[in-house]
């Protein structure tokens, strides 16, 4: 039988098995799949141990690494069993007797996340993690679904596109998700192992992808042009001194934050007019220099509309031990050459901390880029981001075309998920602190006085804004122009936030 073949009756074993991360939480319940989650494989093990449930044999195997009678994988894949798993790469096996020992190869296991398109399950083929393992990652690793990357998938505008593009696809979870929304996804790797293991997952979940080998844009043909940009780059900041791995999946290869800005400046040319490209990244923070100033320098003469939102700052030292864990080092000797390498290379640089965000840039269909925005919005948010950032983007196109006039005769609507905060000191009748807060999206807060509260409360989609103003100025007995000089303005950054929509 062929491997297509083969992979999809896997694909019909799996259903079977109800191998999903439903399926898995009701086998494990809560508290192992939670400790599950933190990497913590103890209590898993202990539920597995004698279980003859399909999907736990095959959590077992695929997920913990451990290993299964011969016996047992042939039950819990009927159709494929032990040799047509091992006939693809995905299992070793010590003999052909039903109580032999089988082994994984690779990492097999269900995927499901919530974007803005929707609910999406896949199951997805990676390498063995040192969960499994209980050793140092290879070089030439490739990752699963990790934290990064789910953050991306939830982040990505999920418009109806003709062409999608997946800048260093590794195992292929990003463009997994673009085929939904696309017709066509390319997806580009240096790693031709990645590329081998997403075209796997392609098979397995039933997808097409036009997968090929290079270093970020360079596999992009002359002339190729994308509704959607989307990456999860190698951005992890790394010493380039001997001793020092280089992982494949997360080091571009280039001195500190160079990958990201090498992206950021090259993306334009593949983006079609209109067309969206999505990004994380790592960039330093150098004494003396604002990070909004480094990255910003990045995004001159890109002609680009810009949108990074920073999620989080490190200071050197919990980078250094993240990514020395990440490789699957453990404290030691190693360990500390290690931290002095990464500590090292930051003091080189006058690097006081490393912030992580998601870059947004959208090619204008005439023009130049006008939206340069740049924040720090650290904290928890409502994912899936996706439909926030397209939100925030339209609302940028309706405040560029409208003036204060028309802005004035606007019927605007107060988001769903505001809420109005007035904090009181006992006694006093007033309010001393007025907060509009947004529940989902980056949930932002904003302190509103008594007249910002009293418009917004009045947004309905029913009266304009300059009827609203009027009302207020006649309530409060204040000049009818000197109020809507003040609001307005507040209008402006109430649309672009998101707590007030035209729409």
């Amino acid at each position: 039988m062929n491997p297509a073949d083969l992979l999809a009756r896997l694909r019909e074993d799996l259903q079977r098995a109800d191998y999903t991360v439903d399926g898995l939480h009701a086998v494990l319940g809560p508290v192992a799949s939670e400790a599950l989650d933190r990497e913590q494989a103890v209590p898993a093990l202990r539920l597995t141990a004698a279980s003859t449930d399909a999907a736990a044999v095959l959590l077992r195997c695929f997920t913990l690494g451990r290993p299964v009678p011969r016996a047992a994988l042939d039950a819990a894949l009927p159709q494929v069993g032990t040799a047509g798993a091992r006939s693809v790469g995905l299992v070793e096996a010590a003999g052909e007797g039903p109580g032999d020992e089988v082994r994984a190869l690779v990492d097999l296991r269900p995927y499901a996340a919530v974007d803005a398109a929707g609910t999406a399950q896949w199951w997805l083929v990676s390498d063995l993690g040192d969960l499994a393992t209980g050793e140092a990652l290879r070089t030439d690793h490739v990752l699963g679904v990790g934290g990064a990357s789910l953050t991306l998938a939830q982040s990505t505008v999920r418009t109806p596109v003709d062409r999608v593009l997946d800048v260093g696809t590794g195992c292929g979870v990003q463009a997994l998700h673009a085929t939904r929304h696309a017709r066509r996804v390319v997806a580009t790797d240096t790693s031709e192992r990645a590329l081998d293991l997403a075209a796997v997952n392609a098979a397995l979940n039933d997808v097409a992808l036009d997968l090929r080998h290079g270093s970020l844009l360079d596999p992009v043909e002359a002339g190729e042009e994308f509704g959607l940009v989307v990456s999860n780059p190698p951005f992890v900041i790394t010493p380039r001194v001997a001793g020092v791995p280089t992982y494949e999946y997360r080091d571009g290869g280039l001195a500190g934050d160079a990958i990201v800005a090498q992206l950021v400046g090259g993306v334009a040319r593949v983006l079609a007019p209109g067309g969206v490209a999505q990004l994380l990244g790592n960039w330093e923070h150098r004494d003396g220099e604002d990070w909004t100033e480094r990255v910003g320098s990045w995004l001159e003469g890109t002609g680009l509309d810009a949108w990074v939102v920073q999620r989080e700052v490190t200071d050197p030292a919990r980078y250094a031990e993240t990514w020395i864990r990440d490789g699957g080092q453990r404290p030691g000797p190693v360990f500390d050459e290690l931290y002095a390498a990464w500590l090292d290379d930051f003091e080189a640089r006058g690097v006081t901390g490393v912030g992580f965000g998601i870059v947004t840039l959208r090619r204008p269909v005439e023009g130049p880029g006008t939206l340069r925005r740049l924040e720090d919005v650290q904290g928890a948010v409502g994912q899936p981001l996706g439909e926030t950032f397209a939100a925030g983007l339209a609302a940028h196109d309706w405040l560029r075309r409208t003036d204060d006039a028309a802005l004035a005769a606007a019927r605007l609507r107060v988001a769903g998920d505001v809420s109005d905060e007035r904090f009181h000191t006992p006694g006093e009748p007033d309010p001393r602190v007025l907060l509009l807060r947004q529940g989902g999206g980056l949930r932002r807060t904003v302190q509103a006085g008594t007249e910002v509260a009293a418009l917004v409360g009045a947004c309905d989609g029913e009266l304009a804004v300059g009827q609203v103003v009027a009302g207020l100025a006649v309530l409060l007995d204040v000049d009818q122009a000197q109020l809507r000089a003040t609001l307005l303005p507040r209008v402006r950054d109430l649309v672009a936030d998101g707590l007030l929509s035209p729409w």
